[in-house]
């Protein structure tokens, strides 16, 4: 007998990535389509296809990570960030479906779950994870466990009266620090062709607008880390993400200095901000390991 694997999918607002995964992380095999939008019903269905597409008899569990609002106990998404999806239990249509152990986190926490297991912030028992992509994401494990609310930590509040955040919201932290707020500040820069890989490309060439630009994008980053350690009192902060891995030190270092001087003592003197370890998996590990958890009778 094999020893089992699962199937994680991180859901996205434009792909869906599967893979088939073991207890260590290794991801054995990858499936990826696309998310549709226009309706729940077609959402749906790409969910399944991304299952299908690695289903076999070595599967044991399936874990979702959704960019989502999930009730508390249930897992059922109450509503999801970019996606149609509003009050579904996912859960429970998986396991009418597969007849398999199912388990579902929001994304960021799934990616905060993979980087305290298997990433940067292995051994410790308190982390806090912030994931820098189209919009902000987050994940706090407190006392060697996964914090299992709403955790929006890209919709904390940075700057109040300031720009509109797409929730609604305004001066969050997802429209100040996000691979969207380098977008704008690109084609501000630019103009409308470019966007936020360009933005890292000239500052990386030494361009002083661009480096000043993100300066901006780290700082208020770091405000809301420091504010964020005030409450959460993490040892260690993971910034991961696609534009935080992109624009690397050009965002954290800015977000460092600003963090150490909205964090109290003795948080201002020992703050540790650094770059995730997992990369662009870490949200599908996530999902795997919550498809463990679902496998061992966790969830």
């Amino acid at each position: 007998m094999h020893p089992p694997l699962v199937i994680g999918l991180d859901v996205g607002g434009t792909k869906i990535l599967s893979g088939l995964v073991d207890r260590e992380g290794t991801v054995h095999a990858e499936h990826a389509v696309h998310s549709p939008d226009g309706s729940e019903d077609g959402v749906l269905r790409a969910l399944d296809a991304a299952v299908d597409g690695l289903l076999d008899d070595r599967v044991a569990a399936i874990g979702y990570g959704i960019p989502a609002n999930l009730e508390r106990g249930t897992g059922r998404v109450l509503w999801a960030t970019n996606l149609p999806l509003t009050d579904v239990d996912l859960v429970a249509r998986s396991r009418a479906r597969y007849g398999l152990p199912v388990g579902i986190e929001n994304d960021a926490s799934c990616a905060a779950l993979a980087e305290w297991r298997l990433g940067a912030g292995r051994g410790l028992a308190n982390i806090l994870m912030l994931t820098l992509g189209t919009g902000v994401g987050g994940g706090v494990v407190t006392e060697g466990r996964l914090l299992r609310a709403w955790v929006e930590l890209g919709h904390v509040v940075v700057d109040e009266g300031g720009r509109e955040c797409t929730c609604g919201g305004r001066g969050h932290l997802e429209v100040l620090a996000s691979g969207s707020a380098a977008d704008a500040a690109a084609h501000e820069l630019y103009g409308p062709q470019a966007d936020a890989h360009v933005l890292v490309d000239r500052a990386k060439e030494g361009d002083p607008r661009a480096r000043e630009a993100l300066g901006r994008l780290g700082g208020a980053l770091g405000a809301a880390i420091g504010s964020l350690v005030n409450l959460f009192d993490p040892e260690l902060v993971i910034v991961g993400g696609g534009f935080g891995a992109a624009a690397g030190d050009l965002v954290l270092e800015p977000a460092r200095q600003a963090a150490l001087r909205e964090a109290i003592y003795p948080a201002n003197r020992s703050l540790a901000v650094v770059p995730a370890e997992l990369g662009p998996e870490a949200g599908l590990v996530g999902a795997a390991l919550v498809a463990f958890e679902a496998l061992d009778g966790l969830r």
